[in-house]
């Protein structure tokens, strides 16, 4: 075998090493689909991981809300560290309602300036909106304006409200001991809790809760309870009350005319402008 070796190599013919055969995992052959070589673990490939929230996306932590509008229901991921501001720039995205338009609420009124982190939105909280479009708003605006610019022009033809007769009788009885107290010249949020110790028009006591969840106005007195939605009420007018300017008397307007006023009487100056904010919406102001 040596000398037929040599003789190949002499004649320049190369020796070539027998050919194995393929086999399906027999021995000797190459090992069959889905098995590992000896020796080797076999690896799956790696599978997409699910998010449920509270993961990180592009290093921010996300939160699963729940935005309720208008009988919709969207399912938002959303980041924690973002603020009150840029979560109604989302709700816009997805309803066209306007951050100037809308009444977001988590726990009360959403403030624009926190972040979800500091409000303690957790994955799963309900987020509530209220408000109307643009084009809802034209539609129903026009005729309330105009309504509103006859109200203005006969308040100024008359006297002050609080020289007024009918007003005159409730305050005469004198700021209310329980009443609570005012910040003149700054304008704050709605507390927390109800506003009370103020007379309505008999010269009862009377309390003001603000459900914004619900979007209504309670008026609660010693007899009963009115739960007033807030759409209903077509105007909030206000005016301080001479010798104690840092409180008002306000009206809410439950119908077309004057005689549908519902008066309170020593509401604190600071809270005027959320009030009138919160049952109106602030488009009444632009």
């Amino acid at each position: 075998m040596a000398a037929a070796a040599d003789g190949a190599e002499e004649s320049g013919m190369e020796v070539q090493a027998p050919e194995l055969p393929l086999g399906c995992g027999g021995e000797g052959g190459s090992p069959a689909a889905g098995e590992s070589p000896q020796g080797e673990e076999r690896r799956d490939p790696p599978q997409a991981s699910v998010s449920n929230g509270g993961e990180e996306e592009g290093g921010r932590e996300l939160v699963e809300l729940k935005v309720i509008w208008n009988k919709n229901k969207y399912d938002v991921r959303f980041a924690l560290d973002s603020t009150g501001a840029e979560l109604k720039q989302k709700i816009h995205s997805l309803t066209g309602l306007p951050p100037a338009m809308q009444k977001v609420m988590f726990k009360g009124l959403l403030p624009e300036e926190k972040t979800l982190r500091e409000i303690k939105v957790t994955n799963g909280a309900k987020i509530m909106v209220v408000g109307s479009t643009i084009n809802d708003v034209l539609a129903v605006n026009t005729p309330k304006e105009a309504a509103q610019q006859e109200v203005k022009a006969e308040e100024n033809k008359k006297e002050p409200l609080c020289r007024q007769k009918q007003h005159r009788k409730v305050l005469d009885k004198g700021k209310p001991d329980d009443v609570m107290p005012s910040v003149k010249g700054v304008q704050e949020r709605l507390p927390t809790v109800p506003l009370s110790g103020m007379y309505n028009k008999s010269g009862g006591k009377v309390r003001l809760t603000f459900k914004l969840e619900q979007d209504q106005l309670w008026i609660g007195t010693k007899e009963r309870t009115e739960k007033l939605p807030m759409g209903s009420i077509k105007n909030v007018v206000s005016e301080p009350i001479e010798g104690h300017e840092d409180y008002h008397m306000m009206a809410f307007q439950l119908g077309p005319t004057e005689a549908s006023y519902y008066w309170v009487y020593w509401v604190p100056t600071q809270y005027v402008d959320a009030i009138k904010d919160t049952v109106l919406g602030k488009w009444q102001y632009f």
